[in-house]
């Protein structure tokens, strides 16, 4: 492993898990960032993630990403650029395939959907809901609930967006069990993470969208950015047809924000004194981030994506589809919870909030097509848009 920078989440120095296991660390000659990463790769909620919707709901193609195709390149983005700026490979790598954990089949659309049912109950939140499902709800160990994951690491996962002012039922409930400091800002690692997150998805929708067949090249030479970008790739591939340069475009993207994050982050890191990782908890601001000239030029590209694809009709017509989906089981397990699997039923006879909170556990945990099936078996099918 790279030589860590004194600023970086040295394993050594964890603040350590929840819950003791004695013995447990004798498996393999692995740190307690490595374990982390490990425990989340073989995790269900991790496998779930190649059902579950990135951009398109349930895609037919094979080659259109889905939360778990997204979440290792994610990682993949992540872990060489913690290499470069030396900070621990590991915990950034586990924190980048996690991050998705939480959410719900139909993407946004479902998050929405069980928003809306749970409106009364505290409401949904894909990302308090990572920490609720590997601290609580995912349990294949015999003496803890949960993975029993480091501090670190779930702190990591609870800032994804930065410091918590005013969390949420599910995670003040995850919070309350082991303390997270959720008013500060996170270990370099776990904003590093979330930065890779935007790369890729900035960078891989426009891929998936202009291969779906609602992007097209003139669309996208309006924004500056990716024009930039286009120009420099057809400068240096001049005789090379304009289709085969669209996927060299996505990675001269990624490679232009990668370089300004680092370059962007050194120098922050200089500016704001930083030695320790408390003192980068204690900086008062996010320190991994582009420059503002290149934030300034993601935020355009932000906006044109909302516009040309997200909201793009195709979308938001599959988008009502599955909030009606959600809705419609949200509704049938509250009349019916023998509909739902014996493991799940028993719960339901819990008082409100916590038989709503646990339906909305149980959807939450489903594939896209999973939902569209448990839906089909209940209401028939063609009985959707």
């Amino acid at each position: 492993m790279t030589t860590l920078a004194p600023y970086a989440s040295h394993p050594d120095n964890s603040r350590g898990r929840l819950h003791p296991e004695p013995g447990g660390e004798m498996r393999g000659p692995r740190d307690i960032f490595q374990r982390d990463r490990d425990r989340i790769i073989h995790s269900i909620a991790f496998r779930r993630l190649r059902h579950k919707t990135q951009v398109f709901v349930s895609p037919d193609g094979d080659h259109f990403r889905v939360r778990l195709t997204h979440s290792l390149e994610v990682a993949q983005i992540g872990r060489t650029t913690a290499r470069t700026l030396g900070l621990n490979e590991d915990l950034t790598e586990a924190l980048c395939l996690a991050h998705d954990i939480g959410h719900p089949p139909f993407g946004h659309a479902g998050e929405d959907a069980l928003e809306a049912a749970l409106d009364e109950h505290g409401g949904f939140d894909h990302n308090a809901h990572t920490l609720r499902t590997l601290m609580l709800l995912e349990s294949p160990y015999p003496c803890f609930p949960g993975l029993n994951l480091s501090w670190e690491m779930l702190e990591g996962l609870a800032k994804h967006n930065g410091p918590i002012d005013h969390p949420g039922w599910a995670m003040r409930e995850v919070n309350t069990l082991f303390p997270l400091e959720l008013g500060s800002h996170s270990s370099l690692e776990a904003q590093l993470a979330a930065i890779a997150d935007d790369i890729a998805y900035d960078n891989h929708d426009i891929d998936d969208g202009l291969r779906a067949g609602l992007l097209t090249l003139e669309q996208l030479l309006t924004v500056p950015l990716v024009k930039q970008c286009w120009d420099r790739v057809r400068a240096r591939y001049p005789d090379i047809p304009q289709d085969r340069l669209l996927r060299e475009l996505v990675r001269e993207q990624i490679g232009v924000m990668a370089n300004d994050l680092i370059a962007s982050t050194r120098r922050n890191i200089t500016e704001a004194r930083v030695v320790t990782p408390e003192d980068v908890r204690s900086a008062g601001r996010a320190l991994v981030c582009f420059s503002p000239e290149l934030a300034a030029q993601e935020r355009d590209l932000k906006r044109f994506m909302y516009a040309a694809l997200y909201h793009h009709p195709a979308q938001l017509a599959a988008a009502d589809r599955a909030r009606i989906i959600v809705r419609d089981l949200f509704r049938a397990y509250q009349q019916q919870p023998d509909l739902m699997p014996l493991e799940w039923q028993d719960d339901c006879l819990l008082d409100e909030p916590r038989r709503s909170r646990h339906i909305g556990d149980f959807i939450a945990g489903m594939t896209d097509r999973y939902a569209e099936k448990r839906h089909a078996e209940i209401f028939g099918e063609g009985v959707l848009p």
